[in-house]
């Protein structure tokens, strides 16, 4: 027994990653037979890890289709772009006092590099995209908090499989997001007080989807978002 969830964590780790690469793109369909062949393991533990994608939401059973990576639903990447904004603007605020000069002086050299792709002649929005995510990911990284850390790293993960695949950041509204980065640094350097630096972070996360849903759909904003933009 202990052998076969080895297995099946192993086959469930590749595919998690395939799909939050972006190798396994939306509707992917997840075939057992051709799943074990490829990792050399019988049908049982591919099923398993498919039931713990399908848990977490990365996969879903369409009928006469079976397994395949989930459809981006507009819905579900507004929810889950608020529970993010929450657990980030918590992550944030409960990092900042344990973050080092080394640390700050990181992440403000990778908004420097997010300015300077934004001023570029042609806008490189996937590079922009991870450096963004590099620079949250410096600012919570101190966080004592490790079930929150967790939680936020997950949620994360689904934010950024769906907006890869159907969200793209723009060069004007990316550089207020970077003028804001900039004030969030500030607020953190100067000792600004938790609760501050929480809301102020929260917000930054949230107008980001009031950019993305707008840009998408051309409706009024999402009940619940803030009037800010950035990303």
């Amino acid at each position: 027994m202990g052998n076969a969830k080895s297995k099946s964590t192993m086959v469930y780790e590749a595919l998690r990653d395939a799909i939050v690469a972006g190798r396994y793109t939306p509707g992917y369909r997840l075939t057992i037979s051709t799943l074990a062949k490829e990792f050399g393991v019988s049908a049982v533990p591919v099923r398993e890890a498919i039931r713990w994608l399908q848990a977490e939401g990365f996969v879903e059973y369409t009928h006469n289709v079976g397994a395949q990576v989930t459809q981006i639903d507009v819905t579900k990447y507004a929810d889950s772009l608020r529970v993010l904004a929450l657990l980030e603007g918590m992550a944030t605020a409960s990092s900042a006092p344990h973050l080092t000069g080394a640390d700050l002086a990181t992440a403000r050299k990778l908004n420097d590099e997010m300015r300077f792709v934004v001023g570029m002649p042609v806008f490189d929005s996937a590079n922009y995209r991870k450096l963004n995510e590099q620079f949250h990911a410096v600012l919570t990284s101190a966080s004592p908090n490790s079930r929150l850390i967790s939680l936020m790293k997950r949620e994360a993960e689904r934010v950024a499989l769906m907006r890869r695949t159907s969200f793209e950041f723009d060069a004007q509204r990316s550089m207020t997001s970077v003028q804001q980065h900039h004030e969030l640094l500030n607020l953190i350097e100067g000792g600004a007080d938790a609760t501050e630096i929480e809301i102020f972070a929260r917000q930054h996360k949230l107008a980001s989807l009031e950019r993305s849903l707008n840009t998408l759909t051309d409706t009024e904003p999402v009940a619940g978002t803030e009037t800010t933009t950035a990303t």
